[in-house]
């Protein structure tokens, strides 16, 4: 299925997910998989972080299978200029995770909500720098939306990105920061996705069943202008 030219609508609380036709066979082993993540002690939150949610959307594109990603802005004072998944936190009027990643990424890229069919909920993973939990929400974009920066001062660009790119290994490496981590990165549709991001993606490609071999071995240090754009918080 391509790209609908539907026009972007305001959400409203009853166009939250409704039943629809079995998302395709490719998601079938993400779906089954995605509940038994296995989290690592360091990101297993603490007590105390605060509640966070992000929407994993899967979509078919003009070019295959793909997943929605935006940029934030550059003049943020936390992770700006980073690629990420559409999220934020979870207001008191959300209801839950599910309800705060709908409505992050109809506020960040114009997503309708009601296009999206929500396929699983992952454990919780501590994001440290901004002391979140945060629950990754997967969905299946069966009916797409135009998309577009929702909030220019958060969000720089937003993104449809290949599962194809994702999973080529020549797109596929370590970054280290001045720290000494290093971590999994991609250099996919002009973004270097690094960090928080990087690490949930790699582990949505091995649940998935879509993991290539890439050489690992290949570690490069984080560009200044990123560690700069890091260093605000």
């Amino acid at each position: 299925m391509t790209p609908s030219a539907d026009r972007f609508a305001p959400a409203q609380p009853d166009s939250f997910p409704r039943p629809a036709a079995a998302p395709p066979p490719w998601l079938e082993r993400f779906m089954a998989e995605a509940p038994r993540l296995k989290v690592p002690p360091f990101l297993r939150p603490p007590a105390g972080a605060r509640a966070a949610a992000v929407l994993v959307l899967f979509g078919e594109g003009p070019h295959g299978p793909d997943v929605l990603l935006t940029q934030r802005a550059a003049t943020l004072s936390k992770h700006a200029g980073q690629p990420a998944f559409p999220g934020g936190r979870i207001d008191p009027d959300d209801d839950g995770p599910v309800a705060a990643a709908l409505r992050e990424a109809h506020e960040e890229a114009g997503v309708r909500p009601s296009g999206c069919q929500v396929l699983a909920t992952l454990p919780e993973l501590y994001l440290s720098r901004s002391n979140y939990r945060v629950t990754p929400v997967a969905a299946w974009w069966r009916e797409p939306s135009d998309i577009s920066p929702g909030h220019p001062g958060e969000v720089a660009a937003v993104a449809r990105v290949p599962l194809a790119e994702l999973t080529d290994p020549g797109n596929r490496l370590n970054v280290r920061h001045p720290s000494g981590f290093a971590g999994p990165a991609f250099r996919v549709s002009g973004m270097l996705v690094w960090g928080f991001t990087a690490m949930l993606l790699t582990e949505i490609l091995k649940l998935g069943g879509w993991d290539r071999p890439w050489d690992t071995s290949r570690i490069e240090d984080l560009p200044p202008e990123v560690i700069a754009l890091a260093a605000r918080g």
